[in-house]
């Protein structure tokens, strides 16, 4: 057996990146794909190795979690156990056909599920949300046992450590142990950026570690159950996203420095390096001890250290060609000085000091190659050659002080200047599609068509190729213009599942808390630059408040992110903000209205602000005569915000009850509008009432049955009139919540408010199946009520 993993197999059927893998059985491995596809690989001819690929799960969206149930009883074979951005997650026989009802579709999480694991014997399921919750559900039982609660962010990796204990990993950067019942055991501190992956470490490890953990900040961490560090591990060059243990003990890693990395106690003893930019999931066989991989380039690729096993000569050589062709972006290994770059005669001088070190030499060519050192053949080989852009001509575009491959227009709004999307090519086009819309706070429903938008429009070109322009293109690049709401003309499609998750009613109160604080902070300043040259003295900040404002910036960054911070210093902001919203004028309030939008999901202080004569922020708004300016809808949206963001504390719902007569009133008097982004604020601030008038410690009571009743009106009024997707999705989960008050409410809507007309608009209008899905379950609601 050799002790360097070689290429056994290459598996081409996927039709985009393959997000997760397992390998439970020495001839079956299994996929998951953000094509939409669940798929079982089956080794029919052992050498050289050949597989035949069947579709076990054909869903909607994207699939990026998939777990392996093993052999019990009433399942023989085992159970595949997939999950993703629909939020279902599908548990099926291996070898079913897709067209087949799944043996279950498990129902709970409210967001894209992104992690799954099976006890070891096969007793429970352990899922991780975006929702910030992780979930235990029973075998055979399938339904939820228990919700892990207490994340302060996605949970991307949970790991079923025993039969009694779970652990998880969350973009809070904290790891959290559970027993399987439930229960709240301790936390692990230590990690510095979010935690990605978790993994069981062998006892013959040398460390005595019990787990392994990785993220963000491209360490693998191990540690015992107690929480003691045991040890790290340096070598990747960006995020980790999976890891998994070999029968032998070593730890395999991947991640998006485009390698699977292999490790002996605490060294890399191996580093394959993808022709991708990302190797998204790695795995293990128990059986062999062969790995899989899965990648951004839509292949999964099995490895294996025994000859027997390998891929022929020819498939091997081919994968090391990939490999040496790839282009590798500039901004991937930093500045790069030709001139001072040693040439090719110092792959035969020097060797490396550790296995996978890069270098970087000048060809003979003038080009930059890059060489990775392999301690197993004691050579340098070739991973690529380093360039401006790939497929480009190497002309970056200047956007914002940086450059870029790319700089997209992307239309919102019809009438409206369109939004720069800048990309560069060693970016993975999810990462930069989220920052897009988190920078210009957009509905998060719009990810997965920006980042196939960035992806149509930056594949296809290889090394040596220019990014000219095909033949009749705009020069001007509006061909390249994006549209969110419209499809690509190249996205794959996809049958819908047979069967849904129902969202009512609505249980978790909605808020938008992305935002750039830098570039509010700057904003300020240039606008209060302005005040100063204008001498308008009653409105200007002092230097000491614009250092308070500063000083508030990175408290309220780890409070929105889950890490609260002290209540004083962002007390003294919304001080500070909430005189800027009385006294700036409204041309200059757009940057005040976004940090009290902010500072009201962040801290209870927003809501117990009392201004000099007595008034709340809801006073101070209605004085400031936002919701009196039409032409500023982006004013009063923010302010709206604000209002939806108080739902987030205790205080902020307590003064959010207490004033729903005033912010009522100055809400609908903005609701006939043509903005779409103000139309969708409104929706989200009525869903968050909805919420609150039939959560159990208010559906009693005579004011929620009469506010429910208000809503109901305003809620059919606007479905009836808007076309925008977002805006009537959220309006129905809206009225579909508050049919939860009981039948007075529910023959209201029927009969007064002609709610059924509404819905047959908004099955005209939107043509969605997250439309027709909701539409059925408020028409199953008031079938009920006859």
């Amino acid at each position: 057996m050799s002790t360097e993993f070689k290429l056994s197999a290459s598996l081409e059927e996927h039709e985009d990146d393959v997000r997760a893998v397992v390998f439970p059985y020495s001839k079956l491995v299994i996929s998951a794909s953000r094509d939409a596809t669940v798929r079982e690989w089956k080794l029919l001819e052992p050498e050289p190795p050949r597989y035949d690929c069947s579709i076990t799960s054909h869903g909607s969206s994207f699939v990026n979690a998939v777990a392996f149930c093993p052999s019990i009883k009433g399942y023989p074979d085992g159970l595949i156990i997939s999950g993703g951005k629909d939020t279902i997650i599908e548990v099926r026989e291996p070898g079913r056909e897709p067209d087949k009802d799944a043996e279950a579709l498990l129902l709970g999480h409210a967001h894209n599920v992104c992690a799954l694991d099976v006890s070891q014997d096969g007793t429970y399921v352990v899922s991780g949300s975006w929702d910030s919750s992780a979930r235990v559900w029973k075998v055979g039982k399938w339904e939820c046992d228990a919700v892990l609660e207490g994340h302060q962010g996605s949970v991307w990796a949970v790991l079923a450590y025993d039969k009694d204990t779970i652990i998880t990993g969350c973009a809070d950067q904290i790891i959290r142990i559970f027993s399987s019942t439930g229960k709240f055991l301790h936390t692990i501190k230590g990690s510095t950026d979010v935690v990605r992956a978790l993994c069981r470490v062998s006892p013959k490890h040398p460390s005595g570690a019990a787990f392994a953990s990785a993220g963000n900040d491209g360490i693998i961490r191990l540690w015992t159950l107690n929480g003691k560090q045991v040890g790290e591990l340096h070598g990747h060059e960006s995020f980790i996203y999976s890891l998994t243990s070999l029968p032998t003990g070593e730890l395999v890693s991947s991640g998006e420095d485009r390698t699977v990395r292999i490790w002996n106690n605490n060294e890399c003893v191996q580093t394959i390096t993808h022709p991708a930019i990302s190797v998204w999931g790695v795995a293990a066989c128990s059986e062999n001890g062969d790995i899989v991989s899965g990648a951004s380039d839509k292949k999964v690729r099995v490895f294996s250290r025994t000859k027997e096993r390998q891929a022929a000569a020819e498939a091997i050589q081919a994968f090391d060609d990939s490999v040496k062709a790839s282009s590798i972006p500039k901004q991937q290994v930093g500045d790069v000085q030709k001139d001072k770059l040693p040439g090719p005669d110092f792959l035969q001088q020097k060797s490396g000091t550790k296995e996978g070190q890069v270098i970087m030499i000048k060809e003979d060519d003038g080009s930059v190659g890059a060489y990775q050192w392999s301690h197993g053949n004691q050579s340098w080989l070739s991973v690529g050659t380093v360039v401006d852009a790939v497929g480009s001509s190497g002309k970056k575009t200047d956007y914002h002080g940086k450059d870029y491959d790319f700089v997209f227009d992307v239309d919102i709004e019809d009438g409206k200047p369109p939004l720069k999307l800048p990309y560069n090519l060693s970016q993975n086009p999810y990462e930069a599609a989220t920052k897009f819309i988190q920078d210009n706070e957009l509905p998060m429903t719009y990810l997965d068509q920006v980042a196939n938008f960035i992806t149509s429009n930056t594949q296809g070109a290889t090394l040596g190729q220019s990014a000219q322009a095909p033949a009749g293109a705009d020069p001007l690049g509006t061909e390249s213009r994006y549209r969110p709401g419209e499809s690509t003309s190249n996205a794959p499609t996809s049958s819908l599942p047979t069967s849904r998750p129902k969202v009512l009613p609505q249980t978790s109160y909605l808020s938008i808390k992305t935002a750039n604080l830098r570039t509010i902070r700057k904003k300020i300043g240039e606008l209060n630059q302005q005040l100063t040259d204008e001498g308008d003295w009653d409105a200007v900040l002092s230097t000491s408040q614009l250092a308070t404002l500063e000083a508030m910036i990175k408290p309220l960054e780890q409070s929105l992110a889950g890490n609260p911070s002290p209540d004083d210093i962002l007390r003294s902001g919304v001080d500070l903000v909430m005189q800027m919203v009385a006294k700036w004028p409204a041309g200059q309030q757009l940057p005040a209205l976004d940090l009290l939008r902010l500072l009201t999901a962040a801290t209870p202080a927003a809501a117990a602000y009392r201004s000099p004569e007595g008034g709340t922020l809801v006073d101070v708004l209605e004085s400031s005569k936002v919701f009196e300016d039409p032409d500023r809808p982006n004013n009063i949206m923010l302010a709206i915000r604000a209002f939806s963001n108080l739902f987030e504390t205790p205080g902020g719902r307590t003064l959010a009850d207490e004033s729903f007569d005033k912010i009522h009133k100055l809400v609908k008097s903005s609701a006939n509008n043509s903005n779409r982004n103000l139309t969708i604020a409104i929706m989200t601030l009525y869903v968050n009432y909805a919420i609150l008038h039939t959560s159990s410690s208010y559906r009693s009571e005579q004011r929620s049955m009469d506010r429910g009743l208000t809503l109901m009106d305003d809620l059919c009024s606007i479905i009836w009139t808007t076309v925008d997707s977002e805006a009537v999705y959220r309006g129905l989960v809206a009225a579909g919540t508050l049919m939860g008050l009981g039948e007075e409410l529910q023959m209201a809507a029927k009969e007064v408010y002609d709610l059924d007309g509404a819905l047959k608009k908004a099955e005209q209008a939107v043509k969605e199946p997250r439309i027709r899905g909701v539409v059925g379950e408020i028409r199953g609601l008031l079938q009920g009520s006859r």
